[in-house]
């Protein structure tokens, strides 16, 4: 079984989330993915490394998860013989994948406009807070920065005075999910035109993107939206509830549903007729929670699930982790996976969610010692030994 990005190599050169997870996603469909670190490493192997509750042999949970499937190769960039021998990756490479700050590639002369005169077909990509022009594109940025200026934080939470962040931290993931789609793009475009691109990756741009038809109805109505909670500004009953000992979340989108909710439940209150249709349910909306609310604390919330699956409305429980990292459905999809560590030990971690029907194969590889794969990487280049050595004595890698 095969891998579909298998014969394309990556260059990474991230640190911390938006670009590592990027290098990761593209990593699990099988790019050949060397992580270019400094030579004291990127910052993200500090994380949580010694916390004995979430590491593992001196990782943390954040580089074990962002960084199987990749080779560790340590490069001085600041040195020329450094960068010339990065250069030389290059000349080999398909992709480089930064998540520099705004500029900084330039100045380490590790820019499209730099690599391209080296290999004119390699395609680069950069995750930055704010992209690589406009008034403000020099500003820093992580997740919660971009997730409050990109407007969803304001609509996040139960009301208007205490605006909350995603729990996931999608300023950050978002921008991983677009560099991911952005190179498989540019790799299309390359093999019909020949050469390669940059891709320009604005975590704030993901941010807008993803507000998407609310967005477009603010500019129809002029409205801001203001939070919710759990619920919805168009359907009824669309929330989470109590249950004697949880939480069930009902999603009443369709008519049909409500039609076939009714029935189960056996409320005459909730048969009047103007309930039948979305307009009149959200004239009541209050009304309706209140008598859902009420009724759904007499039972657990594995007995609603039950009865409302087998009427076929849209429902379910709101897990913890440990419910939903054990979720029957979960684990049949393969969304748990062993990743083997360096110690011969393993980790389990999210999987992989795309799922080919024919070049689909996972495996997945241990995160990378700093600098286990320099050697065999400079080797397969056609350095020599000694060469290699030289390089290590004068601290241009590691």
């Amino acid at each position: 079984m095969t891998k579909p990005l298998e014969g394309v190599r990556i260059l990474d050169l991230t640190h911390m989330l938006s670009g590592p997870y990027a290098g990761m996603l593209l990593a699990d469909m099988g790019a050949d993915t060397i992580k270019v670190e400094p030579l004291n490493g990127e910052g993200t192997r500090a994380l949580l490394a010694k916390d004995p509750r979430n590491s593992h042999n001196g990782q943390g949970a954040y580089f074990i998860t962002l960084n199987r499937n990749k080779k560790s190769v340590c490069i001085d960039l600041k040195s020329e013989s450094g960068l010339n021998t990065f250069y030389d990756l290059v000349r080999e490479a398909d992709i480089v994948l930064d998540n520099f700050s705004a500029g900084v590639p330039t100045k380490l002369k590790i820019d499209h406009t730099h690599l391209s005169e080296i290999n004119p077909r390699i395609i680069t990509c950069s995750i930055t807070g704010f992209g690589q022009d406009g008034p403000n594109f020099s500003r820093p940025a992580f997740d919660l920065v971009v997730q409050g200026i990109g407007g969803g934080m304001s609509i996040t939470g139960h009301d208007s005075e205490h605006p909350a962040r995603s729990g996931v931290p999608i300023g950050d993931l978002g921008g991983g999910m677009f560099a991911a789609m952005g190179i498989l793009a540019a790799l299309q475009s390359r093999s019909a035109k020949g050469f390669g691109q940059h891709v320009d990756i604005s975590m704030l741009d993901c941010q807008i993107s993803m507000l998407n038809y609310m967005a477009t109805m603010h500019f129809l109505s002029g409205d801001n939206p203001t939070p919710i909670g759990n619920g919805h500004f168009v359907h009824v009953p669309y929330d989470s509830f109590r249950t004697n000992d949880g939480f069930v979340i009902i999603a009443v989108i369709f008519d049909s549903f409500w039609d076939s909710l009714v029935e189960l439940l056996g409320i005459d209150e909730l048969r009047d007729p103007k309930y039948k249709t979305q307009p009149g349910r959200f004239a009541d909306k209050h009304k309706i929670n209140g008598i859902l609310s009420e009724l759904l604390q007499t039972n657990t919330t594995e007995y609603w699930v039950e009865q409302l699956s087998s009427a076929r409305i849209p429902c379910g429980p709101v897990n913890k982790f440990s419910d939903a990292l054990t979720d029957p459905q979960v684990l049949f999809r393969k969304m748990v996976v062993d990743i083997p560590q360096s110690d011969g030990g393993v980790v389990k971690a999210p999987g992989n969610p795309i799922k080919l029907s024919v070049d689909s194969s996972d495996s997945f590889t241990a995160p990378p010692l700093l600098g286990q794969h320099t050697e065999e990487v400079l080797r397969a280049l056609g350095y020599s030994d000694q060469r290699i050595s030289e390089l290590k004595a004068s601290k241009a890698v590691g």
